[in-house]
This record gives structure tokens, C-alpha cells and sequence, in this order.
């Protein structure tokens, strides 16, 4: 499928994207050999092939659901920058 400079004039506008008038030929060229591109894999037969996410087949590891109090609150507190009354100390916001 061919595009002219107007079609891809209309696919910038609908896009929100400002095209030089310049740019609008080497565009047209770009998007063409694309859209060639994707007619040229619809060829390809694919019965009987599951569609994937990705190509390797993998499960996500899982780790046991269970409530923890968080650690040591002193350990944890040491990486703060600041710390203030068991608390970590951040910078006011509001004026």
C-alpha cells in the first residue's frame, strides 16, 4: 500500500504531530515500505501456531503470601537521610 504526501498529512493531524511540508515526501516513503512491510508478514500461514507474549515460555516465580512486620525499624531507619523521632524526616511541601 502506497501513501501519498496528503494521507500522510491527514496521519500526522490525527497523530498531533507537526510535519514540516519538506518532511511529508520521505514520510510517505518511510510509512509505505512499512505498511509493505506488514502485508508481506500476513502472508506467512500461521494455523495450528498459538499465539505468544514472548518467546520464551517461562513462568513467573511466586513467593509465599505471608504478613511480616516489616523488618527491623533501627536497620531500616539507618539508609534514611534524615531521621526524626523513629521516623523518617523529609523536606516540608506545603506552603
Amino acid at each position: 500500500m502506497a501513501l501519498d504526501k496528503t494521507i500522510v498529512a491527514r496521519i500526522a493531524t490525527l497523530a498531533r504531530i507537526k510535519v514540516s511540508d519538506s518532511e511529508l515526501e520521505s514520510l510517505a516513503g518511510e510509512l509505505s515500505g512499512i505498511l509493505a512491510w506488514i502485508e508481506q508478514l500476513n502472508e506467512v500461514d500461521v494455523t495450528g501456531v498459538a499465539p505468544m507474549t514472548s518467546v520464551a515460555h517461562m513462568k513467573m516465580p511466586m513467593r509465599e503470601d505471608k504478613v511480616t512486620d516489616g523488618g527491623d525499624r533501627d536497620a531500616i531507619l539507618k539508609n534514611a537521610p534524615q531521621e526524626a523521632r523513629g521516623f523518617f524526616a523529609v523536606p516540608k511541601v506545603v506552603e
